[in-house]
């Protein structure tokens, strides 16, 4: 499902947003509107699959996978792709807190390894698309190439399929609950506000919403600029080649990021990955374009350190309701998403991509400061009660 959604989001989708006509601002809304979706649906989502399971909302994004995708063949405009990613958000909205919390749950020691080890799976689909998409692109149009990536996607019902109902049951604790629509929404409200209550959530959150801020920005319109500065016939390639680079370098780090979380600490680990990250962005502009892949492999390596540890430290405190807790946690992730390519939009009207990339690396400089502060704080605190 990863690889069959992102060979139809990059570097394809700012491609065939910028054949339609679309505005720098627009553009960075068509790439981000899909996770704008998850913002609302993911929370909602994630409590639902605490109560009736995760395998029927798996089966129900799997649908959507497999469907939308053909209705891109539709598409004539700017504004009718901008409604259609809307549409289409829904599939990873579902798909991303239920198979967390399937496999959060499934954790006891080692929680942050497992997360890494579940991300190294699904970055194998990062890793294939973006080098596979473009290389389609050369030899097909934007809409047959997203109507493939539906075909693509029904090929995980297999898997899915064959997933024991009793390993996605929903929990016995609500078993006898009344499912009225009243009842349903009493009961969200009061898991939501339990959610809300685990300071993990809030820290995690917003430290991945701001990675996601610049990592989508760079998403959204590298590939143009790869376009526009290069004189090669390649360019396609390279955009392609610069994600599956940096897709190549988060899976090799996820795992042993996250056994690096286990030993020496969550945020610890959080704030070198944001280091590393903003040492990349600092250096994209400085980087020949034939050479803009080392930056990739410092993006991919920041991702693999930060994912992992945040992912764990919201599991952490959420051994009640994870479900719902994967949804709060993955629509602060999804509100980074959004705003980076819009922003990113923004700044691209009055200034360069040059702009963008140290503006996004100066927020996460100032992100890797806020961390040494908090760092202090907990060191001072466990001082002053020995």
């Amino acid at each position: 499902m990863r690889s069959a959604y992102q060979m139809g989001k990059t570097p394809v989708l700012p491609l065939f947003a910028a054949m339609l006509g679309a505005s720098d601002i627009l553009l960075g809304l068509v790439v981000s509107v899909s996770t704008l979706t998850g913002i609302i649906v993911k929370p909602i989502v994630g409590f639902l699959s605490d109560r009736q399971g995760r395998r029927l909302w798996l089966l129900i994004s799997a649908g959507l996978f497999i469907i939308m995708p053909f209705a891109y063949l539709l598409v004539s405009t700017p504004g009718e792709l901008f409604a259609l990613r809307l549409v289409h958000g829904l599939a990873t909205a579902i798909f991303g807190p239920v198979s967390l919390a399937l496999v959060a749950e499934m954790a006891g020691e080692g929680r942050a390894t497992r997360l890494g080890v579940f991300g190294l799976a699904r970055s194998v689909g990062y890793l294939l698309a973006p080098v596979s998409a473009a290389f389609l692109l050369t030899h097909m149009s934007p809409q047959l190439l997203f109507m493939l990536t539906g075909i693509i996607a029904a090929i995980a019902l297999v898997p899915l399929l064959a997933l024991e109902r009793g390993s996605t049951a929903r929990s016995s604790a609500h078993a006898g609950d009344d499912h009225s629509l009243r009842y349903l929404y009493v009961s969200f409200a009061a898991a939501l506000n339990s959610a809300s209550r685990r300071p993990a959530i809030w820290v995690a959150g917003s430290l991945e919403m701001m990675v996601n801020m610049a990592a989508y920005a760079v998403k959204a319109f590298l590939p143009l600029h790869i376009l526009a500065a290069s004189q090669s016939g390649h360019a396609l390639i390279l955009a392609g080649l610069f994600f599956s680079v940096q897709e190549g370098a988060h899976m090799l780090m996820r795992t042993p990021g996250g056994m690096v979380a286990d030993r020496y600490g969550r945020l610890t680990v959080i704030g070198v990955g944001v280091l590393v990250m903003a040492g990349g962005l600092f250096a994209l502009p400085w980087l020949q374009v034939d050479m803009v892949i080392l930056g990739a492999v410092a993006l991919g390596a920041a991702q693999g350190l930060v994912f992992p540890a945040s992912l764990a430290f919201v599991a952490d405190q959420s051994a009640q309701g994870m479900g719902t807790g994967m949804g709060l946690y993955g629509a602060m992730r999804n509100l980074g998403k959004v705003l980076g390519p819009v922003i990113g939009g923004i700044i691209m009207t009055v200034g360069s991509f040059d702009d963008v990339l140290v503006s996004a690396g100066s927020l996460l400089l100032g992100l890797a400061g806020l961390l040494v502060v908090i760092a202090t704080v907990r060191r001072t605190r466990r001082t002053v009660r020995l």
